[in-house]
């Protein structure tokens, strides 16, 4: 149980520079789009749901969710796109998951809430094996005045941020295959039907 309401994010807005410029979270996965695969399977555990979307906003709008687009202009990354979701989001907790990994954990959120708390941290993100997953967080809203500044001076790596909170890594290594990116027409075609 958790007691603090919780507002997710699905963050679908990059340029796809690795899927031939296409907008990723609308590339077709088994007949669906990408981003929605990951909207259905965070939506449940969350509150409220947004898309964090910079192209085809109205298509992303008819999954049934807000969508937000970056303040930050340029295309700037993962961090615009939760900086935008921060700002949108009217919970205490922000809950994020890439548009391109559609096997996200149906428990990602409660086992990121059970971490966050039992470490007192701002932020909690997913560590799978060896790897850390920063895109897959949740964080307070109160770090909002902190990313904007970091933002503002030019910093674009989520990790360099992350670096300086108090922050706590969650061991998903139970189930490091739910965080499988699809990043290419490749990958794609290798998920398929």
């Amino acid at each position: 149980m958790r007691s603090e309401a919780i507002t997710g994010v699905v963050l679908a807005g990059g340029l796809g520079r690795r899927m031939d410029g296409n907008d990723k979270g609308l590339q077709p996965l088994r007949g669906r789009p990408l981003a929605q695969w990951v909207a259905e399977r965070l939506a449940p555990q969350v509150d409220e749901l947004l898309i964090s979307a910079n192209r085809n906003r109205e298509r992303y709008a008819a999954f049934g969710h807000r969508v937000v687009a970056d303040a930050v202009p340029d295309f700037a990354g993962p961090l615009a796109g939760l900086h935008a979701a921060l700002s949108a989001a009217t919970h205490p907790l922000v809950a994020t998951a890439p548009c391109d990994s559609p096997f996200l954990p149906e428990d990602l959120v409660s086992r990121l809430y059970a971490g966050l708390t039992a470490g007192g941290a701002d932020l909690a993100l997913v560590r799978a094996g060896e790897r850390v997953h920063p895109v897959f967080c949740l964080c307070r809203r109160g770090l909002l005045p902190g990313l904007t500044a970091w933002l503002a001076s030019g910093e674009r790596r989520f990790m360099g941020w992350v670096a300086t909170l108090n922050a706590v890594e969650v061991d998903f290594s139970d189930r490091a295959e739910a965080f499988e990116n699809l990043n290419t027409l490749a990958d794609l075609a290798r998920f398929g039907d």
